[in-house]
């Protein structure tokens, strides 16, 4: 009988598996696909000579996070790649929007757009580099997170904290047009803010797009080398190395309750597999509440609060392998690794308004990447491998185009779709479509069918909007990886702190797991060690093992 059973080997399932391993827990990861990763993955199957990271690509949040970071997965053989540039977003004139590797220099790009724009950069990077770290301290650990939040606060209280605070809660828009006078520093922060489903008048966009932002000007837009896969990878050898198991093709279809206590799971094969000490679901919220829980073992206001959860955006997609680079107009577009593609603010704000109408986008924001230009061993010299994606409404009340899209996602919407997409490309960098020598087009059911967290392709686990997020996500009065049965734990991204390949979910649901006392009642070195970092201490000072659960 395994201690712990981790239901998905997505990277929140398996940073927790690891995490437990540490311990001296015995491990099972039971996935449903094929292959471990969940949306870290990469393939051959655009074309053979090149390398496409199926689902996500970039991990500015992987290279912040500290739970990572404490893995030392550069021992079991991850690298990171970064492309000259981190990102950039083209105009229709032929000037361009560039975050690049170095502050002064993303500064003097904006001076070139209007005057004083680089001090204001300036000046949003310092306020980043005081309180940042404090920031990701709340953002790594389980909500409350009580030391990170007193150390902010300390930090705010002289340095006007109340006006601070009104800066995280605005929109993008706004903010942007209180910083900037130039059109270039409102882009990269509107751009960034919509990496999440977050439109740019929405509340607390503004604050996404800053943390994005200064994410990317601090730590870059890494990518893994050789793929997206190598990170999950690193993260099976390491689990593998400590004793814990991965089994694929292993779809969990029932979570056994038995006096209001997690004790097994049933797999699809029918096999009953026993968990001696708790459950980890890196699965959906509505997967796991009613699904692979019954709901007679659920208080009914939780099975109340989840009519109104809510899904971000769901997501289209296409891979390309291309035998040239992207011809951008933009000259330094060329040398980024992720390029935005929008007229502007106000066709950003038209986007998301189509979709908020559960229209299809005509002139669809696209986020490409170029992942040749960032990692050279993704495709031959000379060529690159791309890929780009839009959103759409999950919902589908109209086709904002003139081509009467429905949403089905038929094969020959899927293709009208995806020559919308590499049209808007075409915009900014002509002769485009004369490089693609393969393309693949990922839809909202095709994402899900590969992922079944990925809800018709939402990418988050449920929308980043502050209504459900902190102590509101998945549903109010949570915000913590405990569930109402006893020894199951939530460690997927519809937990605090939400969507992106940082662990931090999973890392949360271990830590929660592993506060119960080992055998004899004492408390192991790593539990210690755990248990002082749930808390927002310094993991080198251990607590005493006679602290309370």
């Amino acid at each position: 009988m395994p201690d712990a059973v981790v239901i998905g080997a997505g990277p929140n399932g398996l940073v927790a598996a690891n995490l437990l391993a540490d311990a001296g827990w015995s491990v099972e990861v039971l996935e449903a696909q094929p292959e471990p990763g969940g949306a870290v993955r990469s393939d051959r199957g655009v074309h053979p000579d090149f390398v496409s990271d199926v689902f996500s690509a970039f991990y500015p949040l992987a290279a912040a996070s500290p739970v990572l970071a404490g893995l030392n997965l550069h021992t079991y053989g991850l690298r990171w790649a970064h492309a000259p540039r981190v990102l950039a977003h083209p105009l229709a004139d032929g000037r361009c929007a560039v975050l690049e590797r170095k502050t002064g220099d993303t500064a003097a790009g904006l001076d070139s757009f209007a005057n004083g724009d680089g001090a204001a950069w300036q000046e949003l990077c310092a306020v980043w580099r005081r309180i940042g770290p404090d920031i990701l301290g709340s953002l790594f650990t389980p909500f409350p997170p009580l030391r990170p939040a007193v150390r902010l606060a300390a930090r705010l209280r002289g340095a006007g904290g109340l006006r601070l605070a009104r800066t995280m809660l605005l929109p993008v828009r706004r903010l942007g047009e209180e910083e900037f006078n130039g059109e270039a520093g409102r882009l990269l922060l509107a751009g960034n803010a919509l990496h999440a489903d977050l439109a740019p008048e929405a509340a607390g966009s503004g604050g996404f797009g800053w943390l994005m932002s200064m994410l990317g000007q601090t730590y870059g837009f890494p990518v893994p080398v050789g793929g997206a896969g190598a990170l999950t990878a690193a993260l099976v050898r390491r689990l593998e190395d400590r004793g814990g198991a991965v089994r694929c093709s292993e779809r969990v279809v029932e979570i056994v309750v038995h006096d209001g206590r997690a004790r097994a799971v049933r797999t699809a094969g029918g096999e009953t597999v026993p968990a001696g000490r708790a459950v980890l679901a890196d699965v959906s919220v509505p997967a796991l509440y009613g699904d692979l829980v019954a709901e007679h073992h659920l208080p009914s206001q939780l099975l109340a609060d989840l009519h109104r959860f809510q899904w971000d955006f769901a997501t289209f997609k296409v891979d390309w392998a291309l035998n040239g680079p992207v011809p951008w107009t933009a000259e330094a577009a060329r040398t980024a690794g992720t390029v935005h593609i929008a007229d502007g603010m106000d066709d950003l704000t038209r986007f998301a308004a189509q979709l908020a109408m559960g229209q299809i986008p005509d002139r669809p924001f696209a986020l490409l990447g170029q992942m040749t230009t960032a990692d050279p061993t993704r495709s031959p010299a000379g060529t690159e491998s791309a890929w780009a994606y839009t959103h759409v409404p999950h919902r589908t009340k109209g086709d904002a185009g003139n081509r009467n899209l429905t949403g089905v996602w038929k094969e020959d919407e899927q293709e009208i779709m995806a020559d919308r997409i590499e049209a808007q490309i075409e915009r900014y960098a002509p002769g485009f479509r004369s490089h693609i020598a393969a393309r693949r087009i990922l839809a909202p059911p095709t994402l899900e069918s590969m992922n079944a967290n990925l809800h018709n392709g939402a990418i988050n686990g449920g929308t980043t909007a502050l209504h459900q997020q902190l102590l509101f996500r998945p549903v109010p009065g949570t915000g913590r990886p405990e569930t109402p049965i006893r020894g199951l734990y939530l460690a997927s991204a519809g937990a605090h702190p939400g969507g992106g390949v940082h662990g931090a979910p999973g890392a949360n649901a271990a830590r929660a797991a592993l506060r119960k006392r080992a055998p004899g009642g004492v408390l192991t070195r790593t539990q210690r060690v755990l248990a002082r970092r749930d808390r927002g201490g310094d993991p080198g000072q251990e607590p005493s093992s006679q602290a309370g659960p």
